[in-house]
């Protein structure tokens, strides 16, 4: 049996996309392939593949030992630039860190991107497109699934949310990059509705605009919610309890949240970024600013029609990100791998 090496520390920081994505895959090994690869996480025996998920120094000098390490595959959920607008490094710190991150994906075989946009800006670095394989996140349907009108009906009480209210749910790191700015001043223009931001500093205070964040976390306006850094387990009765998934994200990558809102059932309302048009097309609704978001949400409150046409368009995007269809993908990538 073909032996295959996780080594990754994404769950040690909760609240994050990475550490979702990771425990996604390894689910979906151990669950569909565990008669075909021997997987293993965070050892160093020796391996026909070794995937990375994070970056951690240790794991960079463990790439020197390549005979041990078989294949050697980077997971790249971010780039340099996608962490400007999400930490703030002193400039000597940011500038070390940011060519440490590309030197650890050149030491790779192959890089495995979460959205097809990183290929062009990895090439731009100088790593050989061949290199690159685009494989996009997923979730089990068997974690992030509409629950029964009842339960929902009983979440909502539990949580101090009216059961006729129109609900909308933000989820991720509270950081400027995440539009967490403009969530708050689109519920301050609807109070009649309800508003939930499941997440919380997943890096303390080196979060960019972490002072400003952190007042409106701690004195939040009466219709907002703010329940901090939800345990993943916990995260789909926080979905089940809402009508739409509204993410006004400045700058993105490819966000778990998106596709667990989508799995659970729910809308879909999204910032017009250029990254969603390849890859979400047609299973979203989007606006470009405050005013957009603001009559989105008024429609999908008031037409039923409409957000269910935008619950149906989240529905196929729930279908084509499923566990089912990623499954065959994952496997023969590492089959290829093996086959040289």
């Amino acid at each position: 049996m073909n032996r295959i090496t996780m080594l990754s520390s994404a769950e040690k920081v909760k609240g994050q996309g990475v550490a979702s994505a990771y425990r996604e895959l390894i689910n979906l090994m151990t669950t569909h392939h565990a008669d075909k690869y021997d997987v293993a996480i965070n050892t160093y025996r020796k391996s026909e593949i070794t995937h990375y998920h994070t970056i951690d120094f240790p794991f960079f000098l463990s790439t020197f030992a390549k005979k041990r390490r078989g294949v050697m595959v980077g997971y790249v959920h971010f780039l340099p630039e996608t962490l400007d607008e999400s930490l703030e490094l002193p400039w000597i710190a940011k500038k070390v860190f940011y060519k440490y991150v590309i030197l650890f994906y050149k030491r790779m075989d192959v890089l495995v991107v979460v959205n097809p946009s990183f290929i062009p800006q990895l090439v731009a670095y100088g790593i050989p497109e061949e290199k690159i394989k685009y494989i996009p996140n997923f979730v089990s349907a068997n974690t992030f699934y509409p629950m029964e009108t009842t339960e929902k009906m009983a979440l909502r009480k539990e949580h101090g949310i009216a059961p006729d209210a129109f609900v909308a749910i933000g989820v991720g790191q509270v950081q400027h990059r995440k539009g967490v700015l403009d969530f708050i001043e689109v519920a301050k223009q609807l109070p009649e509705m309800q508003f939930i931001w499941a997440g919380g500093f997943s890096f303390g205070k080196i979060t960019a605009g972490y002072k400003e964040l952190k007042e409106i976390y701690d004195n939040p306006p009466a219709n907002v919610q703010f329940p901090g850094i939800v345990e993943r387990a916990d995260m789909n009765a926080y979905y089940n309890m809402a009508d739409v998934l509204f993410l006004p994200s400045f700058n993105e990558l490819f966000p778990m949240a998106i596709l667990e809102g989508m799995s659970s059932g729910l809308s879909v309302l999204l910032r017009d970024l250029e990254l969603y048009e390849g890859i979400l097309a047609g299973n979203y609704m989007e606006a470009s600013d405050v005013a957009g978001f603001k009559a989105q949400l008024e429609r999908m409150a008031t037409d039923k029609a409409y957000l269910e046409t935008a619950k149906e368009g989240a529905k196929k995007g729930a279908a084509y990100y499923s566990e089912a269809r990623l499954t065959g993908l994952w496997q023969e990538f590492y089959d290829g791998l093996l086959k040289g």
